[in-house]
């Protein structure tokens, strides 16, 4: 196996827990869709699907049918919801996989339905609807009349009516609750004749938390999987537990003493104030610790924080332990997540919204960032589970 200095570390148990607070949450009788697009925020899909699976989830959203496909081949069973749809070159896969495309374009579903009742077999699919997002989905006002004619396709069927959220993380409840009474006069006026067993959900992990009446049959939890939240709210924080799942950690390589007035790194933007020792750390942009960090970032080492000083190079960046007695080669540093030093009881934690906030980003980004740029280790597992 390949051996690196820096490694993102998921905790699966974290997960695992977050999946089962959410469905206390929400209640028995609504379901959870896991969505584990972009590699499950960087947490790797298949790992959490697998995890989330023991934990009787049967829901999934992926983005891309390639990424449905990855889940079937290794072995998760349940519902796989492809959130872009499906080209007419992934129709086989979709059919071979039993995957359920979202669709927003007629076309593509007649195309889709004639390529399934060919092989005389029956598409499940899920209508997208556009109440306020303005990105994929089809007009509020478009709804009935798509619906009707779906109902002369053979190869394809209706199996759910989703929205989607743009602002309930946001201030604006009267707004976003707007939004979801639209939505729901949608449901309302589809006849008994067109309507059977659809799912219908709009709840994101903001909703989910903020609005109880939102939930419908099922409520799509990607960032709160993960053990963020999607708002700052101290309220909303605390009304549902999580835990945090990944960490980023790599080892000193050097400690190195310089003088007063040194400069540090490509361009010498961080000139030494004092004499001060240093660590030299093997993580840089390539690594998705950015060049944003520059003179902002901090790690943990020992339990105590130290800044990144100068500039953030391709895989080397430098922090100032001066004021940390004792730093030695190999000694862990943590650039994002809890550490603790049983030595001299220090313990911190560097979260993923504080990284976001010296990126001028959310939280989102910063696990993709990390965790789609390094080597994964899973902890506290179960394979027995799986």
């Amino acid at each position: 196996m390949a051996v690196s200095y820096n490694s993102v570390e998921i905790d699966l148990s974290a997960i695992r827990e977050n999946y089962i607070n959410i469905r206390k949450r929400v209640g028995d009788q609504v379901r959870v869709m896991a969505v584990v697009k972009a590699d499950a925020y960087g947490h790797g899909a298949v790992q959490t699907a697998r995890v989330l699976h023991s934990a009787d989830c049967r829901f999934f959203g992926v983005t891309e049918v390639e990424e449905g496909v990855i889940l079937r081949q290794s072995g998760v069973s349940g519902d796989i919801v492809i959130m872009l749809g499906a080209p007419e070159h992934a129709f086989d896969e979709v059919v071979r996989h039993d995957l359920t495309p979202v669709v927003f374009d007629l076309t593509m579903v007649k195309a889709l339905s004639d390529y399934a009742e060919r092989l005389n077999v029956k598409v499940g699919v899920q209508l997208k609807v556009d109440v306020g997002m303005g990105r994929l989905g089809i007009m509020p006002h478009e709804v009935l009349p798509f619906i009707s004619a779906m109902e002369s396709m053979n190869g394809v069927f209706l199996v759910g009516l989703l929205g989607h959220f743009p602002m309930a993380d946001g201030p604006d409840h009267d707004k976003t609750l707007g939004m979801f009474r639209e939505f729901e006069s949608i449901v309302s006026q589809i006849p008994d004749s067109l309507r059977n067993d659809q799912i219908m959900h709009m709840a994101n992990s903001a909703a989910m938390i903020r609005y109880s009446e939102a939930h419908l049959d099922m409520v799509r939890t990607g960032i709160s999987l993960y053990g963020c939240y999607p708002f700052d709210s101290e309220n909303d924080r605390t009304s549902l537990p999580l835990k945090p799942a990944m960490s980023f950690k790599t080892r000193v390589i050097q400690v190195k003493e310089v003088p007063e007035g040194y400069g540090l790194s490509y361009g010498h933007i961080y000139v030494t104030d004092r004499p001060s020792r240093l660590v030299v750390l093997p993580v840089g942009y390539d690594d998705g610790y950015l060049r944003r960090f520059s003179n902002r970032g901090e790690v943990l080492i020992h339990g105590r924080r130290a800044p990144i000083r100068g500039r953030v190079c391709m895989n080397l960046c430098l922090a100032d332990v001066t004021d940390l007695p004792g730093v030695m080669v190999g000694d862990e540093a943590v650039l994002m997540g809890r550490q603790e030093s049983s030595a001299d009881s220090y313990s911190d934690e560097i979260t993923a919204d504080e990284v976001a906030g010296w990126l001028d980003t959310n939280n989102y980004e910063v696990l993709c960032l990390f965790g789609n740029s390094n080597r994964r280790v899973y902890v506290n597992y179960d394979k027995s589970a799986s």
